[in-house]
């Protein structure tokens, strides 16, 4: 952070706010399986429409992404007013949270969850009110809904969550968004929904609760983190605000075609989703075979809940060519999908 006076301060709730960690040297590490990357690259189809859009990199891309727009919009069924497209369901995420949040405001959210939602609501100036997951690492509704205040202007719900993979049952979740007041948006964080078993349409719920964004990315089960590309739906009114402050040229134009033609690959989409829930089952079983109460994961990784351990397991891992991602004090997240991976942990397991 700057501190020279030769240069203006920044806020005093950015010099605050934690940063996002990073695993550091894990692209030299044999097995990276700290990130939640897809374990298969994109298919060739997307991978020949990325080609012939680098060939007009020279040229700006749609104002708003108006192609992949109409392609959410038939992929989801919603009309493309209540369709907002950028570059990750991140950056779509930040900004909600400094549309309509802001100083003296609050954000609800479980804790632990995404390490960047501190991050974020700290850029938007409002103040982060963490709670406590429960006892099967899942958010604990009934304490959400009892923090929030007349000052909450957003609830952010991690469904499935991240880290610890855990997914609400489905009538915890409706009873949360039913209960937070109108005027409170609730932020449904859905990066990992293609690896869970969810019947709830996110279509439906923007129709029925004009307070609801739903959030979803190309990272994960599209296989696309590289190039960043994500969507959110809403209401028409909540759509519109956004898209109005939104930045110009937000999605690259390469990022746009790779999202189109991955939304039409559905083989490959069912390729990697079906690896990735094998893989989960496998290691999980194997996992609490050794004693490791691992939660019941909805997404593309595994949670280890070691406490205390974390620190010291994912340095073992390390030095087995392994990165993992520790959560110091909490636990250890682990990318699913890749069989050689996996056996090097449990091998590290079976040495601790």
């Amino acid at each position: 952070m700057i501190t020279s006076a030769l240069v203006p301060e920044p806020r005093a709730k950015l010099v605050e706010i934690p940063r996002y960690s990073r695993v550091a040297g894990a692209r030299d590490i044999a097995w990276n399986v700290a990130s939640n990357e897809s374990p298969l690259p994109p298919g060739p189809a997307v991978v020949a429409a990325v080609a012939r859009a680098a060939a007009q990199a020279h040229l700006y891309p749609s104002v708003g992404g108006d192609a992949l727009v109409d392609a959410v919009s038939r992929h989801c069924g919603v009309p493309p007013d209540q369709v907002l497209v950028g570059g990750g369901s991140l950056a779509l995420l930040q900004l909600a949270l400094t549309t309509f949040t802001g100083a003296g405001t609050q954000v609800v959210h479980a804790w632990r969850s995404y390490e960047a939602y501190p991050i974020l609501i700290g850029i938007a100036d409002a103040d982060a009110v963490p709670v406590p997951l429960d006892g099967d690492h899942r958010h604990d509704v009934g304490a959400m809904l009892a923090a929030i205040t007349s000052r909450t202007a957003a609830v952010i719900v991690c469904n499935p969550n991240n880290p610890t993979g855990t997914a609400l049952p489905e009538d915890l979740l409706l009873r949360l968004i039913e209960a937070v007041p109108p005027g409170v948006l609730v932020l449904l964080d859905e990066a990992y929904r293609e690896f869970g078993d969810s019947t709830i349409s996110a279509p439906e719920l923007v129709r029925t609760h004009e307070n609801v964004v739903v959030f979803r990315t190309f990272s994960k089960a599209y296989g696309l983190a590289g190039l960043r590309a994500g969507f959110a739906l809403g209401s028409r009114g909540v759509v519109d605000t956004l898209r109005s402050v939104a930045q110009p040229f937000g999605l690259s134009s390469v990022a746009e075609v790779a999202a189109v033609a991955a939304l039409d690959d559905t083989a490959r989409l069912d390729e990697i989703v079906g690896t990735v829930r094998s893989r989960r089952e496998i290691f999980s079983a194997q996992l609490r075979r050794r004693g490791i109460d691992v939660p019941e994961s909805r997404s593309n990784f595994v949670y280890l809940p070691l406490r205390e351990r974390a620190g010291q397991f994912a340095q073992a891992c390390r030095n087995a060519g392994v990165a993992v991602r520790a959560f110091d004090g909490d636990g250890i997240r682990v990318t699913v999908g890749h069989s050689e991976a996996e056996e090097r942990i449990l091998g590290v397991l079976d040495a601790w």
